[in-house]
């Protein structure tokens, strides 16, 4: 278990992260999220022991974190960085040097994640004659090819297409599965959806919202429902029983008032427009971010 204890890190007059506290079991995906400059990037790197916290501590399998760790931890940094002028196989070689990988195992494990990441054609190419998505595999290649107990992914879904996206969730699956931790900060709140079961939400360096993702939707939980149309929905912009409404162009996204019965605003409304499709929804991760956010600047 990876554990941070009322972790805070001062840079002369700034509080960049301020009394953070979180744990992650094996076999769960925690999320790190938070808009930009949250203090994020600051946490990452204490746990990794690349900064000192000014107060605070961090443990992993009840062990502070030090250098004899180094090698059970896997990182993906926001700003990639590879040797451009390198071979694709002697890049990912290198780094799993770096981890201590005996060099025939790093060759053979290079080969077996360029084939999974469908790029082992390319592994005599240059880094810089690769695509963006395909230098991003790479990278992605460097920071699990010593097979890490903790992985650290900074976006680590920037720069890919959908397909691609899917190939590395499937693999972020499999490694859950097989029990490693992983802590995954993201500005994409639909895939923090899908794969963390807890995040830790920052702003200014401060814990917003945090612990289990499914007792935050019911916390952030209002009256909401989706109702998807055709017709002129314009009236209910002054329907008494709204709060808010987003318009699409074929569906709306509504928060009624809490004393307002779903079916009851639905049968206000059935004989002004031509309902296709009804339902209760419950908050997204992303209207939970802006919300939340939302109410700690104000």
């Amino acid at each position: 278990m990876l554990i941070v204890q009322n972790l805070t890190k001062i840079f002369k007059d700034t509080t960049a992260v301020d009394n953070i506290t979180f744990s992650i079991s094996p076999g769960k995906i925690f999320g790190l999220l938070g808009p930009n400059g949250a203090g994020k990037t600051t946490t990452i790197r204490t746990v990794l022991n690349i900064i000192k916290p000014t107060s605070g501590f961090i443990r992993f399998d009840d062990k502070p974190i030090n250098k004899d760790f180094f090698n059970l931890i896997g990182y993906l940094p926001e700003e990639r960085g590879l040797y451009k002028k390198s071979k694709v196989i002697n890049t990912i070689i290198y780094f799993a040097g770096l981890k201590n990988l005996d060099k025939k195992v790093a060759f053979d494990e290079s080969i077996k994640w360029l084939k999974k990441l469908e790029i082992e054609k390319f592994k005599d190419k240059k880094i810089e004659e690769l695509s963006k998505g395909n230098q991003q595999k790479v990278q992605f290649i460097t920071a699990i090819i010593h097979n890490p107990k903790l992985l650290i992914l900074d976006e680590p879904f920037s720069g890919f297409d959908p397909i691609n996206q899917q190939l590395i969730k499937e693999i972020l699956i499999s490694f859950v599965n097989s029990g490693k931790i992983i802590m995954l900060s993201t500005h994409q709140m639909d895939t923090a959806e899908k794969l963390c079961s807890d995040i830790l939400l920052m702003n200014k360096g401060k814990d917003v919202c945090s612990g289990s993702l499914s007792k935050i939707k019911k916390k952030f939980g209002t009256n909401n429902i989706k109702i998807e149309f055709s017709g002129d929905i314009s009236f209910l912009n002054s329907h008494p029983s709204i709060i808010h409404i987003d318009s699409y162009s074929n569906y709306a996204e509504i928060q009624l008032r809490d004393d307002v019965y779903p079916a009851d605003f639905l049968r206000s409304v059935v004989n002004r427009v031509n309902v296709t499709h009804f339902s209760v929804i419950e908050p997204t991760l992303n209207k939970i971010f802006i919300d939340a956010i939302k109410q700690n600047i104000n």
